[in-house]
């Protein structure tokens, strides 16, 4: 076992060992992986969170001990509730995002690998019972911190995500692991039937002419949906699709709405 942690605010994870190649996700603080080979100044990992596979260059790769890994595992830990924090040491600040992971969080600290780090900010609780109308509530506030956020292959912070990476932050936020692609997360969940039915944290997925699943959003109330199209944003879902209104036409075919969160 070779394990690592992301101690910076974002790493990209490319297809391939090259800076060249395509963004297929990011690692945020607070993150861990495991070195599967190595290649160069590169090395493959897969995500603990979700297995995703992808390269990212060693200089970028702090290690953890096996221990650790393990204990971080065996744990959902806080994840960061403001849209720009820190933590700090006495001689180290490291930026971080909405949605990152607070690693062993006591309150005031936390541990990545054998550092500790102060944190400030606000949190989320992972302790809390999960209630339904709870996470609905806080999938909604946090979705529209993310508004306007730039769309960005293979991103998942606010400063640049894709459709399926807003989704598996949000639903991280209130404590529920998706994977990382929306082909992978329309299998999550149970189907509501029409769009009329669909509630608020309600999972949205769209096809294209082949079939395929290329699109998810999150429903919050009032026939609308938020999802990353260009930038993070609110348009009209209907049973055919979403329709946006600024442009006068539907941009996405509706394939089947999901909800993940619990009755």
């Amino acid at each position: 076992m070779n394990p690592g942690i992301c101690a910076l605010s974002a790493v990209p994870v490319r297809a391939e060992p090259s800076d060249k190649a395509e963004l297929v996700t990011e690692l945020l603080f607070g993150e861990c992986y495991l070195i599967l080979l190595t290649q160069g100044s590169w090395v493959q990992v897969q995500l603990a969170a979700d297995n995703y596979l992808g390269w990212i260059d060693v200089k970028q790769h702090t290690p953890v001990s096996p221990e650790y890994y393990t204990a971080w595992g065996a744990q959902d830990h806080p994840r960061a509730l403001d849209v720009v924090q820190a933590v700090s040491d006495a001689t180290t600040k490291i930026p971080l995002t909405l949605g990152c992971r607070l690693p062993f969080f006591d309150g005031m600290n936390v541990r990545v690998g054998e550092q500790k780090f102060f944190f400030n900010g606000t949190a989320t609780n992972p302790t809390a019972a999960p209630d339904a109308a709870r996470q609905a509530t806080l999938l909604r506030k946090t979705a529209l911190m993310y508004l306007k956020a730039p769309y960005v292959w293979g991103g998942k912070s606010v400063f640049g995500l894709d459709c399926s990476g807003l989704v598996q932050q949000l639903y991280g936020l209130v404590g529920i692991q998706l994977p990382r692609d929306a082909r992978q997360q329309i299998d999550h969940g149970r189907p509501v039937h029409f769009v009329a039915q669909a509630r608020p944290g309600d999972l949205a997925f769209f096809d294209n002419a082949e079939g395929r699943i290329v699109h998810v959003g999150l429903v919050i109330e009032d026939g609308q949906i938020l999802h990353a199209h260009g930038e993070v944003r609110i348009d009209t879902l209907d049973h055919n699709g979403i329709y946006n209104r600024g442009w006068g036409r539907y941009t996405h075919k509706l394939r089947l709405i999901k909800r993940v969160l619990p009755e």
